[in-house]
């Protein structure tokens, strides 16, 4: 057999689920690995799936974990594409939204299952097992954790290396990875500020918490501008503000949904206290009569790669691609779960970006100093990977990573 990838990644990029509700997303994953010869475990943290498969050598040898995340976004997709998505969805709210593959998960997926196809095409090349996660709910942070309460590692060989990828507005062929801290942690806060509601015409006798929103809003953009250090990365990020249903009614309360973002804990106790003192600040000099409520959603560790696994890694992809396929891109700000897989059992992780920019477009772009603009990322309403090379080099990454630790 051989998977049709591109069929695959079209089918996937025009379905796209949200977190915790990939159930057709998990029917094609399983449809693929029963083809594969492959058994497997599903609805594993609801909507999960993984699968091993066991080298030459009867299991002898490491196990490597490789992870793909497989969850899309509420974002109107506006591509242009012969393929875009016109899916929606229903949120934890209740509400009615567009979905769109935006973050790459349906590339992931797409590259995971080619990967699986070669190891097993392979499999008397190599000894050893490798697990392979199909993990929901990234987009939430929550959807390893949701696998690992299920027993994933209970259930399959506990990793020796965990491996994952995610594609990146990096031009095609490149890839990005650093020892170290790779992601940072975040956390998402639900901020709701209390006030006295009442009519619009009477703001005299009502606490406005629309007004101590805004002052909040404001005063929370001087965190990162005024009480963190310059040489030291921190955000501070309001997705999301909610207050009131009609002109002339003043609400008894308005929400704030928050997104922070550091390198390491010590940043992050920091940068809490000081969203704390804002909130309480902020609803004290309103006169607000209660305390807001603030509410932590959900916190990420940041993605830390073992130097050591790295330097293998980026040394197999040189020997595999060429000098110069492998860069240092940073930390990135953004977050990943991925990593409590490895962290649950103390196994080295190793997480990279590929790049999925038509590279003349990127060089382009470049040139003109018009990157930010002109090349769309990650959570974009116009994110759209060039299919190939990107899904061959998917492919191409895991393997060469695996069978770097496979004996």
């Amino acid at each position: 057999m051989t998977i049709d990838l591109d069929a695959l990644y079209i089918d996937l990029h025009r379905h796209p689920e949200l977190s915790f509700q990939e159930t057709r997303t998990a029917g094609v994953i399983t449809r693929e690995l029963a083809a594969l010869g492959l058994e497997y475990v599903e609805g594993l943290g609801k909507t999960g799936v993984a699968t091993s498969i066991v080298g030459g050598g009867d299991g002898d040898g490491p196990v490597v974990w490789l992870r793909a995340d497989m969850d899309g976004l509420p974002v109107p997709e506006q591509t242009g594409l012969p393929y875009a998505s016109t899916a929606r969805g229903t949120d934890p709210a209740g509400t009615d939204v567009p979905v769109m593959h935006a973050c790459g998960h349906d590339m992931h997926v797409t590259a995971l299952l080619g990967a699986l196809e070669r190891l097993v095409a392979t499999k008397d090349e190599w000894s050893g097992t490798v697990v392979a996660v199909f993990q929901p709910a990234e987009e939430y942070g929550a959807g390893s954790q949701a696998m690992i309460a299920d027993g994933v590692l209970d259930r399959f060989p506990k990793p020796d290396i965990v491996l994952g990828q995610h594609v990146t507005p990096l031009p095609a062929g490149v890839v990005g990875v650093r020892p170290g801290t790779q992601m940072a942690a975040s956390d998402g806060l639900t901020v709701t500020l209390l006030g006295r509601g009442g009519h619009g015409s009477r703001p005299q006798a009502t606490i406005d918490p629309v007004v101590m929103a805004a002052a909040t809003v404001m005063r929370l953009q001087t965190v990162v501008s005024r009480e963190v250090d310059p040489r030291d990365v921190a955000v501070v990020t309001v997705g999301s503000i909610h207050a009131g249903l009609k002109n002339n009614i003043i609400p008894a309360e308005a929400k704030l949904e928050l997104s922070l973002r550091y390198p390491d804990d010590e940043a992050r106790a920091n940068v809490l206290a000081k969203v704390e003192r804002i909130v309480r600040a902020e609803a004290a000099a309103s006169g607000a009569e209660q305390e807001p409520v603030i509410v932590t959603d959900h916190s990420l560790p940041p993605t830390i790669n073992d130097a050591d696994a790295t330097a293998r890694v980026v040394a197999a992809f040189e020997s595999a691609f060429g000098a110069g396929s492998v860069i240092d891109p940073g930390m990135f700000t953004g977050s990943e779960d991925v990593s409590w897989f490895a962290r649950e059992c103390g196994a080295p992780l190793v997480f990279w970006f590929w790049g999925g920019v038509d590279p003349a477009a990127f060089a382009a772009a470049q040139a003109a100093g018009t990157v930010e603009k002109d090349i769309p990322t990650n959570h974009s309403p116009f994110f759209a990977p060039l299919m190939h090379p990107t899904i061959e080099r998917g492919v191409d990454n895991l393997v060469v990573a695996a069978r770097e630790f496979l004996a």
